[in-house]
Protein backbone atom coordinates (compact mmCIF):
# COMPACT_ATOMS: atom_id res chain seq x y z
CA UNK A 1 0.00 0.00 0.00
CA UNK A 2 2.74 2.46 0.96
CA UNK A 3 4.25 2.42 -2.53
CA UNK A 4 0.91 2.82 -4.35
CA UNK A 5 -0.54 5.86 -2.57
CA UNK A 6 2.26 8.31 -3.54
CA UNK A 7 1.66 7.33 -7.18
CA UNK A 8 -2.08 7.87 -6.73
CA UNK A 9 -1.54 11.28 -5.13
CA UNK A 10 0.86 12.25 -7.94
CA UNK A 11 -1.79 11.31 -10.53
CA UNK A 12 -4.40 13.41 -8.69
CA UNK A 13 -2.03 16.38 -8.52
CA UNK A 14 -1.12 16.13 -12.20
CA UNK A 15 -4.79 16.11 -13.19
CA UNK A 16 -6.30 18.48 -10.62
CA UNK A 17 -3.42 20.69 -9.43
CA UNK A 18 -2.26 21.21 -5.87
CA UNK A 19 -4.78 20.43 -3.12
CA UNK A 20 -5.62 23.41 -0.95
CA UNK A 21 -6.74 21.28 1.99
CA UNK A 22 -6.73 17.68 3.21
CA UNK A 23 -8.37 15.77 6.02
CA UNK A 24 -7.45 12.40 7.54
CA UNK A 25 -10.15 10.03 8.71
CA UNK A 26 -9.55 6.69 10.38
CA UNK A 27 -12.19 4.13 11.29
CA UNK A 28 -11.56 1.34 13.75
CA UNK A 29 -10.00 -1.62 11.96
CA UNK A 30 -9.39 0.20 8.66
CA UNK A 31 -6.51 1.96 6.97
CA UNK A 32 -6.41 5.75 7.06
CA UNK A 33 -8.40 7.53 4.35
CA UNK A 34 -7.49 11.06 3.31
CA UNK A 35 -9.78 13.43 1.46
CA UNK A 36 -8.04 16.09 -0.63
CA UNK A 37 -9.77 19.29 -1.75
CA UNK A 38 -8.91 20.91 -5.07
CA UNK A 39 -10.21 24.27 -6.29
CA UNK A 40 -10.82 24.78 -10.01
CA UNK A 41 -12.45 28.16 -10.52
CA UNK A 42 -15.91 27.89 -8.98
CA UNK A 43 -15.71 24.07 -8.86
CA UNK A 44 -14.55 22.29 -5.71
CA UNK A 45 -13.31 18.74 -6.17
CA UNK A 46 -12.93 16.30 -3.31
CA UNK A 47 -10.82 13.19 -3.94
CA UNK A 48 -10.18 10.27 -1.62
CA UNK A 49 -6.68 8.91 -1.08
CA UNK A 50 -6.21 5.54 0.62
CA UNK A 51 -9.04 3.43 -0.77
CA UNK A 52 -6.75 2.10 -3.52
CA UNK A 53 -4.06 0.95 -1.10
CA UNK A 54 -5.55 -2.53 -1.12
CA UNK A 55 -7.64 -4.25 -3.79
CA UNK A 56 -11.37 -4.57 -3.23
CA UNK A 57 -12.30 -8.17 -2.53
CA UNK A 58 -15.36 -10.17 -3.50
CA UNK A 59 -17.36 -10.51 -0.26
CA UNK A 60 -18.29 -14.11 -1.18
CA UNK A 61 -14.64 -15.15 -1.50
CA UNK A 62 -13.22 -16.94 1.57
CA UNK A 63 -9.80 -15.30 1.12
CA UNK A 64 -9.02 -11.77 -0.04
CA UNK A 65 -6.20 -11.52 -2.58
CA UNK A 66 -3.69 -8.95 -1.25
CA UNK A 67 -2.45 -8.07 -4.77
CA UNK A 68 -5.08 -8.64 -7.45
CA UNK A 69 -8.51 -7.08 -7.58
CA UNK A 70 -10.10 -3.76 -8.49
CA UNK A 71 -8.67 -0.58 -6.97
CA UNK A 72 -10.32 2.83 -6.93
CA UNK A 73 -10.47 6.30 -5.48
CA UNK A 74 -13.58 8.52 -5.42
CA UNK A 75 -14.00 12.06 -6.76
CA UNK A 76 -16.89 14.43 -6.04
CA UNK A 77 -17.20 17.76 -7.89
CA UNK A 78 -19.55 20.54 -6.73
CA UNK A 79 -20.01 24.26 -7.28
CA UNK A 80 -18.34 26.16 -4.47
CA UNK A 81 -19.79 28.97 -2.38
CA UNK A 82 -23.40 27.76 -2.56
CA UNK A 83 -23.47 25.33 0.37
CA UNK A 84 -21.09 24.19 3.11
CA UNK A 85 -19.89 21.23 1.08
CA UNK A 86 -16.69 20.81 3.13
CA UNK A 87 -18.87 18.79 5.52
CA UNK A 88 -18.68 16.03 2.88
CA UNK A 89 -15.16 15.06 3.99
CA UNK A 90 -16.25 12.47 6.55
CA UNK A 91 -19.09 11.02 4.41
CA UNK A 92 -16.64 10.61 1.51
CA UNK A 93 -14.19 8.83 3.79
CA UNK A 94 -17.03 6.54 4.93
CA UNK A 95 -17.76 5.65 1.30
CA UNK A 96 -14.05 5.09 0.60
CA UNK A 97 -13.76 2.79 3.63
CA UNK A 98 -16.81 0.71 2.63
CA UNK A 99 -14.75 -1.92 0.74
CA UNK A 100 -12.74 -2.57 3.92
CA UNK A 101 -15.66 -2.30 6.34
CA UNK A 102 -18.50 -3.90 4.37
CA UNK A 103 -16.65 -5.92 1.74
CA UNK A 104 -18.17 -3.89 -1.10
CA UNK A 105 -16.73 -3.67 -4.57
CA UNK A 106 -17.34 -0.10 -5.72
CA UNK A 107 -17.85 -0.05 -9.49
CA UNK A 108 -19.52 2.16 -12.11
CA UNK A 109 -23.31 1.95 -11.98
CA UNK A 110 -23.38 1.22 -8.25
CA UNK A 111 -25.31 3.28 -5.73
CA UNK A 112 -23.70 4.15 -2.42
CA UNK A 113 -26.11 5.29 0.29
CA UNK A 114 -25.06 7.09 3.47
CA UNK A 115 -28.52 7.25 5.02
CA UNK A 116 -27.89 10.90 5.90
CA UNK A 117 -27.27 14.09 3.88
CA UNK A 118 -23.83 14.45 2.26
CA UNK A 119 -23.62 17.84 4.05
CA UNK A 120 -26.04 19.87 6.17
CA UNK A 121 -29.06 20.80 4.08
CA UNK A 122 -28.01 18.64 1.12
CA UNK A 123 -30.89 17.04 -0.79
CA UNK A 124 -28.64 14.01 -1.40
CA UNK A 125 -28.05 10.97 0.81
CA UNK A 126 -26.60 8.74 -1.90
CA UNK A 127 -24.38 8.87 -4.94
CA UNK A 128 -24.20 7.11 -8.28
CA UNK A 129 -20.74 5.83 -9.19
CA UNK A 130 -19.85 6.94 -12.73
CA UNK A 131 -17.29 5.61 -15.23
CA UNK A 132 -13.62 6.43 -14.71
CA UNK A 133 -11.21 7.94 -17.21
CA UNK A 134 -12.73 11.36 -17.79
CA UNK A 135 -11.37 13.80 -15.22
CA UNK A 136 -8.43 11.70 -13.98
CA UNK A 137 -6.98 8.94 -16.13
CA UNK A 138 -6.67 5.45 -14.68
CA UNK A 139 -3.29 4.75 -13.07
CA UNK A 140 -1.64 1.61 -14.41
CA UNK A 141 0.28 -0.40 -11.80
CA UNK A 142 2.87 -3.14 -12.19
CA UNK A 143 1.51 -6.57 -13.07
CA UNK A 144 -0.31 -8.41 -11.62
CA UNK A 145 -2.01 -5.45 -9.89
CA UNK A 146 -5.15 -3.94 -11.42
CA UNK A 147 -5.06 -0.23 -12.33
CA UNK A 148 -6.39 2.40 -9.95
CA UNK A 149 -9.62 3.86 -11.30
CA UNK A 150 -10.72 7.36 -10.29
CA UNK A 151 -14.50 7.08 -10.04
CA UNK A 152 -16.65 10.22 -10.17
CA UNK A 153 -19.57 10.35 -7.74
CA UNK A 154 -22.86 11.88 -8.88
CA UNK A 155 -25.13 12.93 -5.98
CA UNK A 156 -28.68 11.55 -6.15
CA UNK A 157 -31.82 12.79 -4.45
CA UNK A 158 -33.96 10.24 -2.62
CA UNK A 159 -36.39 10.07 -5.56
CA UNK A 160 -33.58 9.66 -8.09
CA UNK A 161 -32.03 6.84 -6.05
CA UNK A 162 -35.38 5.04 -5.87
CA UNK A 163 -35.93 5.52 -9.62
CA UNK A 164 -32.41 4.25 -10.35
CA UNK A 165 -33.09 1.05 -8.36
CA UNK A 166 -36.07 0.33 -10.63
CA UNK A 167 -34.87 1.67 -14.00
CA UNK A 168 -31.07 1.40 -13.75
CA UNK A 169 -28.09 3.76 -13.79
CA UNK A 170 -28.05 4.23 -17.56
CA UNK A 171 -31.66 5.48 -17.68
CA UNK A 172 -31.06 7.88 -14.80
CA UNK A 173 -27.98 9.30 -16.50
CA UNK A 174 -29.94 9.68 -19.74
CA UNK A 175 -32.70 11.48 -17.83
CA UNK A 176 -30.15 13.90 -16.33
CA UNK A 177 -28.68 14.53 -19.79
CA UNK A 178 -32.07 15.04 -21.45
CA UNK A 179 -33.07 17.65 -18.84
CA UNK A 180 -29.67 19.38 -18.76
CA UNK A 181 -29.26 18.67 -15.06
CA UNK A 182 -26.34 20.47 -13.41
CA UNK A 183 -24.97 17.59 -11.34
CA UNK A 184 -22.48 19.93 -9.67
CA UNK A 185 -25.22 22.12 -8.14
CA UNK A 186 -25.12 21.29 -4.40
CA UNK A 187 -28.72 22.45 -3.92
CA UNK A 188 -30.35 21.11 -7.09
CA UNK A 189 -33.73 19.44 -6.99
CA UNK A 190 -34.61 16.05 -8.41
CA UNK A 191 -34.79 15.69 -12.17
CA UNK A 192 -38.38 15.15 -13.46
CA UNK A 193 -39.01 11.40 -13.25
CA UNK A 194 -42.54 11.03 -14.67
Amino acid sequence: MAEILPLVEARLRSALGEPDARADVTFLGTDRIQVLRFLDGDIVRYATLGMSGAPMADPTSPLADPVQGPRAELILSVRGGIADTDQVLRPLAVLAASPQVEGLIVAPGASLDLGEPLWTGAPFTSVLVAESGGLVEDLELDEPMDPVRFLPLLPMTHNEAAWKRVRGAQELQERWLTHGTDLRDPLRTSVPLD
